[in-house]
């Protein structure tokens, strides 16, 4: 994790920060006087843990997307690190290049050996060039349909990891068919045999996200969103502008809390307190001791039966009215 002086508060964090600065400057202090305030440092540590435990109760939508964006926050190749050992990343899809917005490879998780996919946004300026902010083009999405279906050759579960603001829009990714390569990743994932669990670990946009989200399973973290625009692409699109993205965000109903009510997700996963920003290690280990026994539970299930599942549970997502057959 960053160090605090090099950390990023948004503006909500704000009770947060001034809580570390005290506990800043009372240390620099006592440091200078040579006096023991670690009592006082204590209570104020505590009252760190509460406010967090406060700020997350109580977010609204659009707090979320913020909090989904924050600059701090764990990326894919974090989880990976921190949940897997052996991890051997793969690269290219076999046809144009390798993108590195996609990024997936066999890990080994508790002893159980796994294919694990997720796009990756880059932890500074150069890295989030080099990986396009997270938003894979066709071959990304070709990438890993062919990791998945490697997988799918050794009879190894797939674990994906979504977090992106979309798919790459640019004109080359629409002439290197980038809504074919998603439809057929949904097309292909929904038949897979081998157990399929998806986890939303921060921005869960549009196409973007279902080219790895069709699983037998399929999460969000607590802090993220998972819809078919952002906030601010539909604001700008009912309204004309930015400005209406706060009310987008509610009306959207993005939040895991919206997407589990809807029967979209399995559940929702919890975050350290404060949000995955403040402790790597913790995140990291809630996810993974999460996704072991899901795995377990999924590969008891006949790999027939467990595709037959997947498709129903797709089949039933949406609500809708029949109209009577005139006569």
């Amino acid at each position: 994790m960053p160090e605090f002086k090099k950390r990023q508060f948004l503006d909500f964090e704000k009770p947060i920060k001034d809580l570390y600065d005290q506990i800043e400057q009372i240390k620099t202090t006592a440091e200078k006087n040579k006096t023991d305030v670690s009592g006082y440092v204590q209570i104020l540590e505590q009252k760190v843990i509460n406010a967090k435990r406060d700020l997350t109760a109580n977010l609204t939508p659009w707090q979320k997307v913020q909090l989904s964006r924050h600059p701090d926050r764990p990326y894919t190749l974090k989880y990976i690190n921190k949940m897997c050992t052996n991890f051997i990343e793969l690269h290219g899809d076999r046809n144009v290049k390798d993108d590195m917005a996609m990024i997936g490879g066999f890990a080994d998780m508790d002893g159980e050996t796994v294919m694990i996919i997720g796009q990756q946004k880059g932890i500074n300026t150069k890295m989030r060039q080099l990986r396009n902010f997270g938003m894979a083009n066709p071959e990304g999405y070709r990438k890993a349909l062919r990791l998945m279906r490697l997988a799918e050759k050794f009879n190894k579960p797939v674990i994906t990891l979504i977090d992106t603001p979309g798919a790459y829009p640019g004109l080359e990714a629409e002439e290197r068919g980038q809504g074919e390569a998603i439809a057929r990743n949904i097309f292909e994932m929904i038949r897979l045999k081998v157990p399929v669990i998806c986890v939303v670990i921060g921005e869960g946009a549009s196409g973007g996200a279902l080219g790895i989200g069709v699983g037998d399973r399929v999460f969000m973290m607590e802090n993220t969103w998972y819809t078919v625009i952002s906030p601010e692409s539909c604001s700008s699109i009912l309204w004309r502008s930015w400005d209406k993205k706060e009310t987008a965000a509610e009306q959207l109903r993005l939040t895991g809390k919206d997407m589990l009510n809807f029967g979209l997700v399995d559940g929702v996963i919890a975050e350290p307190a404060g949000g995955s920003h403040w402790d790597y290690d913790e995140a990291a280990q809630i996810l993974k001791q999460f996704l072991i026994p899901v795995i377990k539970e999924l590969k008891q299930i006949p790999a027939d039966e467990r595709c037959e599942q997947r498709i129903e549970k797709f089949s039933k997502m949406g609500f809708w009215n029949e109209m009577p057959e005139e006569a």
